[in-house]
């Protein structure tokens, strides 16, 4: 019987196919780990953790800054719940890379035992890198990798690397994530969908479109039925599509403060992406590719559309061909089931 593979032992197998590297990546991976089996031995011991109510962002949050900063391996880390980057002690050396994170992604999740997350990114530190906000603002096509912890029944490590993306289940018994998803693809079609019902009122003509072909089964004009599925937690919907396919939709909504998009580009967006992109999945803004985008802020937020290709690449013709909005051309607008009564 073959032996389970550890992360360890697969990072440091990933960096053995790479000629001339230091082992500073494999190094900073390491301490990701580390950070995300301490995260998930709090959030495993819920109210019997020693830690107030309404304070495990905060604890989180601290458990990736600690646990990353004295490696050597960073230049800076960014975090989705402080408004500035993190430097790098000056007691402690600095690396080559990059790190932004959202320390616990679907947090309030906890407060009814369900599923939350952490997301991160890892970033080459440009020549001249000052460790100021303008250092982070790279698109998510520059990312080295990215990943996803997932504290539910089981904990789950996510890892997408250039050469595809990993799953690692924590071994409780030995506290250490072993290799159990290899080669993880998202499939190509897929019947389900999660999206926010709420919003339906604010969404883009594309979006209502796409929503209401789905929402009309097997008697509409995609022929066939779909579910909808939506966690409201984004890590736990990521994880679902990864593993069996689906659309999730976060798009712009007609709200005050959100025509950009709910999800924050560098700490949320741009992990998935890239993520989901190496599975041979598929991320938007609806509009085109997410990772082309060009960060102009460090909590810059935007729309997030990502899950199965070809589903994917429908909604974006659904954008090309079918985003007019009812102000735009009064006279000829599309007629939807989510209409508010004033307008049927």
């Amino acid at each position: 019987m073959q032996q389970e593979k550890t992360i360890t032992e697969f990072i440091i197998g990933e960096q053995r196919k790479s000629p001339g590297a230091s082992g500073g990546f494999t190094a900073l991976l390491n301490d990701i780990r580390l950070a995300c089996k301490r995260i998930a031995y709090l959030v495993g011991k819920g109210a019997l953790a020693d830690v107030p109510a309404g304070a495990m962002r905060k604890v989180a949050n601290e458990t990736f800054l600690r646990t990353n900063e004295w490696g050597g391996h960073l230049a800076a880390m960014a975090s989705e719940a402080d408004p500035a980057p993190h430097p790098i002690p000056d007691q402690y050396p600095r690396g080559r890379y990059l790190l932004a994170f959202d320390p616990l992604c679907g947090g309030p999740a906890l407060d009814v035992n369900a599923v939350a997350g952490s997301l991160f990114s890892v970033l080459r530190a440009q020549d001249g890198a000052t460790r100021a906000e303008s250092d982070f603002l790279q698109p998510g096509s520059a990312q080295v990798c990215s990943g996803y912890a997932i504290y539910g029944p089981t904990t789950m490590l996510v890892l997408a690397l250039p050469s595809g993306v990993n799953g690692f289940t924590l071994d409780r018994e030995i506290g250490e994530f072993m290799l159990t998803h290899s080669a993880l693809r998202v499939p190509d079609d897929s019947a389900e969908f999660a999206i926010d019902n709420s919003d339906a009122r604010l969404w883009e003509p594309a979006v209502k479109r796409y929503v209401e072909e789905c929402l009309a089964g097997a008697a509409g004009p995609r022929g066939r039925e779909f579910t909808m599925r939506w966690a409201a937690s984004l890590v736990a919907d990521a994880h679902r599509i990864l593993m069996r396919g689906g659309v999730f939709l976060c798009p712009r909504v007609a709200a005050e403060g959100w025509r950009e998009g709910r999800h924050e580009l560098l700490f949320e967006a741009n992990p998935l992406a890239y993520l989901i992109e190496r599975a041979g999945g598929r991320a938007s803004t609806g509009d085109g590719p997410l990772l082309e985008l060009e960060p102009r802020a460090l909590h810059q937020h935007s729309p997030l559309i990502f899950g199965s290709r070809n589903e994917i690449e429908r909604i974006e013709q659904y954008h090309r061909d079918s985003n007019q909005r009812d102000y735009d051309a009064p006279l000829f607008g599309t007629r939807g089931l989510f209409r508010a009564p004033a307008e049927l």
